[in-house]
Formats: structure tokens, sequence, C-alpha cells
């Protein structure tokens, strides 16, 4: 390791994002690496062609450019090795048929992503996997519905549009103690790895929907998979099978994305928290469903492990059933500097209702309809006037 490497592994949180995934040195000194673009990658002899003996072999494999931003990533993660897909559900499904195969038993928290709980009811039910869901708060408990044939056990912290927290460390210890074979995934989109290292809580391989925050701008659709030494092989070779990688114009945004990230999510979280504690106390809001809050009923664990919070939570609008939803798409059509759009991450806010009809454990709550917040860089004051329209516009339903 050079004198700069143990530098940055030192750092603080954003001299290490403004240093890491690149050596100026080796591009002439510019500081971002360059756009590498390109298929065919041309060998100097047959002997060289026939043992691939070069860094660079064809363009699915890798580029300087997409090699730069897995560094990156390997070094906010403390990972053994990165792949980078076009999305972030081909960051979960990839490693689902990695390390799944016909026969396995699959454990997926029921607060997961719902493309997620897509992909697992269509692709792996027809490929022979059998698929079950767990309560998010199961803990250790996990073991209890663990058989010979489980082989995965999927986790989301916080859980996606309700927030529930999961005990990783208690889950992993207890998967891990049950079968050493059995991998845990974790879907860590919300905190980055700048607030949440899942890899240091023993989970095996870490997932991001790199479109979110690391991209920042809503401009780009890729996900990363990170693993850990005895996880990545098989990994790499199930994204090498199936030709997948991530494009080097993508990486390249990311890359330069992720030098701001710290301080763009540093405001996210102050601003989201702020909102969140107006909301817990107006009226109309029957809960707020952020972890950051005492309130939250996973806010210990949110507290033990993490190191911050991100600018996405929810909230249930109080309202009657028959009139829940009426009141939501009110709430929305008022809605100004709030945009009406289901992905996150990026500088805008956005709002959307939660569907929660595909869950089997933790349902839709009885008090109202789920609206989801993304907080974005706006003033705060501002995107406060924006909510008053949208609960006098629902109060008038």
């Amino acid at each position: 390791m050079s004198q700069k490497d143990k530098l940055i592994e030192e750092a603080g949180q954003n001299t290490r994002l403004a240093h890491i995934g690149n050596d100026p040195r080796a591009y002439h000194g510019f500081v971002n690496p360059p756009v590498v673009k390109g298929s065919t990658v041309l060998f100097p002899n047959a002997e060289a062609m026939e043992k691939r003996s070069q860094p660079y072999t064809y363009g699915t494999r890798a580029t300087p450019t997409t090699d730069a931003l897995c560094a990156a990533f390997d070094q906010l993660e403390g990972s053994a090795g990165t792949i980078l897909v076009p999305s972030g559900l081909a960051a979960i499904s990839i490693p689902f048929l990695a390390y799944l195969s016909s026969g396995d038993h699959a454990l997926i928290v029921d607060s997961v992503y719902t493309p997620c709980r897509t992909f697992c009811d269509t692709m792996l039910t027809r490929l022979g996997i059998d698929v079950e869901y767990y309560d998010p708060e199961i803990g250790a408990d996990i073991t209890k519905l663990m058989r010979p044939n489980t082989k995965l056990v999927h986790t989301e912290a916080p859980g996606s549009n309700t927030f529930e927290m999961q005990d990783i460390r208690a889950i992993t210890d207890a998967v891990h103690a049950y079968s050493a074979d059995v991998v845990v995934t974790l879907d860590n989109t919300w905190a980055t790895p700048l607030y949440f290292r899942p890899l240091d809580f023993g989970v095996d391989v870490s997932i991001h929907a790199t479109t979110k925050y690391p991209s920042g701008h809503s401009d780009i659709v890729m996900g990363s998979v990170s693993a850990n030494a005895r996880h990545f092989p098989a990994l790499e070779a199930a994204r090498v099978a199936m030709g997948i990688c991530g494009a080097p114009e993508d990486s390249y945004l990311i890359l330069r994305g992720l030098r701001t990230m710290g301080l763009r999510l540093d405001q996210h979280q102050k601003s989201a928290l702020e909102i969140a504690e107006w909301l817990e106390g107006r009226d109309g809001v029957a809960r707020v469903l952020h972890p950051a809050l005492p309130s939250f009923p996973g806010h210990e664990i949110w507290k033990r492990d993490f190191k911050g919070s991100s600018g996405i939570f929810s909230f249930v609008l109080q309202a009657e059933p028959e009139r829940a939803k009426a009141k939501a798409h009110a709430f929305l059509d008022a809605l100004s500097f709030f945009g009406l759009g289901y992905s996150w991450g990026g500088y805008e806010s956005l709002a959307l209702v939660v569907n929660l009809s595909d869950r089997t454990i933790r349902k839709q709550p009885t008090e109202g309809a789920v609206i989801r917040l993304q907080i974005g860089l706006e003033d705060v004051p501002d995107l406060k006037k924006d909510l008053e329209a949208g609960f006098a516009a629902a109060a008038a339903v």
C-alpha cells in the first residue's frame, strides 16, 4: 500500500470520496479517468490472445473506466471485488442467479423492494427455487425458517417504503452459525456505504442501486454488487456468463457523483429529518416512518448500527379506508416542488403513494395511505409550504 493509499484509508469520508477510484498519474495527471469505450481489444500476438495475458480482453469484461468505479466501491465497502450492472434490479437478480440453483430455498425479507419480489415470484420460482418471505424484525430467529436446502438470505435495511429495521448482525451471525454455506445479501441503497457497511456486519454481498445517491442527478440507471473474498468469484463468473456489464459513460458519471455524495447525503439527511419531525406534530398524519425518529420501532437498531440516515422516508396520511386513495391523490396533485416519480436519490424532491398489496406479512397500515417522500436539495421552508398545499387539498376531499 502506498503512502497516499494509507492516508486515504485513515481520512474522513469526504476526503476519501475525493480521492478514491483514480490515480491521476496513470492518465497523464488528469484528475478524472477518461471514458474508455469499446468492444474489441487487440492483442500483441497469438499467444497473448490465447492466454488472455493482458488486463483488458473485451469490452464486456472491463475497461479502465469501469475498473476505476469498481475500485472506488471496493474501498468504500471493504470488499474483495465489485461488479457493475445496468440497473438496481439487476444488482439484486444477478447475485440470486449466481448463488441459487433449482431445488434451493431462499429467504427474502417481506419488506423487500417490489421489483425484487416480482423477480422472485416469477423467474426464481420458474427455475425451481423455493422462495419464502420472512418478517423483517425476525432477527436471530431466522434460523427457525432455515432448511437443509436454504442457500440464500436476502435482507434490506431499512425496508422499502415502510422502513422496518433489520438486526443485520443478529441475522448474519445466526445464519452463518447454522451453515457457513448460506449467502447473506443486503440491499444497502438507502444508507450507502457511508452510513452502513454491510460486510462489517457479517453480510457476504452488498447491493446498491447506484442510480440513487452515487449518481445523485436522476440521469443514470446502474447497479453495483460488492462481495467478500469467498463469494466474489461466483458473482463475477455469473456476470461474465450472462454478458452483463456497466457502461463506461455511466461509470464515469457515477464516479464523478461519488465526489460530492457525502456532502449531498448530509444535506438530504438534515432536510429529511427536519421535515419528518415537523410531520410528526401535524394534523392529518397518523404515523411517520423514519428510522432516525425516536418514535420509530426500529430506531434503537438504526442508532446502534448506522452512521446516518438518507433523504427518503414515508408517512401515513390519515384517512378512512374508503377515502384513502382519493385523499392521497388529492395530496399528490396539489404538490409543485415535489415531482411525482418512482425513483429517488437525486437532487429533486419526489412523492408517491406506496402500494403494499403484494406484502404477505407487513401489510398496508389501517390508518390511511402511505406516502413516500424523497427530500431533495431544495430549501426546507419551500418544501414545507408545498406539503401544506397537499394537506389542504387532502382535507378538502
